[in-house]
């Protein structure tokens, strides 16, 4: 690691909350079919009468007394493990020969799993979302067991740090985001998992919301920390034989900001962008199933 390096964007989250959930996307019609679930557990949706978010920063726009109870909530379940109990249990055993992947993460793995997002999730693939929007690294690390190791995939695929470099739980060094990914890492390769390590995805501030005021993503999450985290995915990835899946390559344009064409809110994908992703991620799968050889 590093010399300890701290971001100092937890506070100034206001502005930007909005865009850290699928809110943004609620003015696009319904998907009557709702989440995709192709078999049992493969996906459990966020409960319809959740009424907080699951990351402490999102309590703040709230009044004093729901802000407590918000806090009261997400500290009772910090990890959110409740999330996909159900679904864990409901989900059988692998199958002899599955190539069953977890693809573990924040609201980018969340979203995929509702096709008036994503355009769907795999269709006929063994594969499982294990994404929960909002949550950092340290909450998915308290989850990684329940939700991924559990689940006997033989690949995880890990996108994670956005919402640790938003401070969506507070201000984190880049090395403990770094460290968690690597215990993440460290704990599925212990248990003969193959790990997919996916880049942190550019952001860009070219997009407005719904009043048509712009959406400024780059203060909470500066390019040069995503660069930064990225490098350091790639370089770990190579040390550990894990698979290191370039999204940023493939999002960014010129200037190393997310293309407009592959979001509508500068930071979460919208369909273009996740067919962009989907090729990407099984060959990064089969890359990983390769290796397990």
């Amino acid at each position: 690691m590093t010399a300890t390096r701290y971001l100092l964007t937890g506070c100034c989250l206001a502005g930007a909350l909005s865009v850290l959930t699928l809110a943004p996307r609620k003015a696009r019609a319904a998907d009557p079919r709702g989440p995709q679930v192709d078999f049992p557990g493969q996906y459990a949706p966020n409960p319809a009468e959740r009424r907080f978010p699951v990351w402490p920063s999102g309590c703040d726009r709230f009044e004093l007394a729901d802000k407590l109870a918000c806090l009261a909530s997400v500290a009772s379940d910090f990890g959110d493990l409740a999330r996909y109990a159900a679904a864990n249990a409901a989900l059988p055993a692998p199958g002899p020969g599955e190539s069953r992947a977890v693809f573990f993460g924040d609201s980018i793995t969340d979203g995929w799993s509702h096709p008036d997002i994503s355009g769907g999730f795999f269709p006929g693939k063994p594969y499982v979302n294990r994404g929960i929007s909002g949550q950092t690294t340290a909450q998915m690390l308290l989850r990684f067991r329940a939700d991924a190791v559990d689940l006997k995939p033989r690949v995880v695929v890990i996108l994670a740090g956005t919402n640790d470099i938003a401070g969506n739980a507070g201000p984190v060094s880049i090395d403990s985001i770094e460290g968690n990914l690597a215990s993440m890492a460290d704990l599925a390769r212990v248990h003969g998992i193959q790990v997919v390590l996916a880049s942190i995805l550019p952001v860009s501030d070219d997009k407005v919301d719904s009043a048509g005021q712009p959406i400024v993503q780059t203060r909470a999450r500066p390019p040069e920390t995503i660069n930064a985290i990225n490098r350091w995915l790639a370089d770990y990835a190579r040390a550990t034989g894990c698979v290191y899946l370039d999204y940023f390559s493939a999002f960014a344009d010129g200037r190393g900001l997310l293309r407009p064409d592959l979001t509508g809110d500068g930071l979460h994908p919208n369909a273009a962008g996740y067919a962009v992703m989907a090729p990407l991620a099984e060959k990064a799968i089969a890359e990983a199933l390769a290796a397990k050889r």
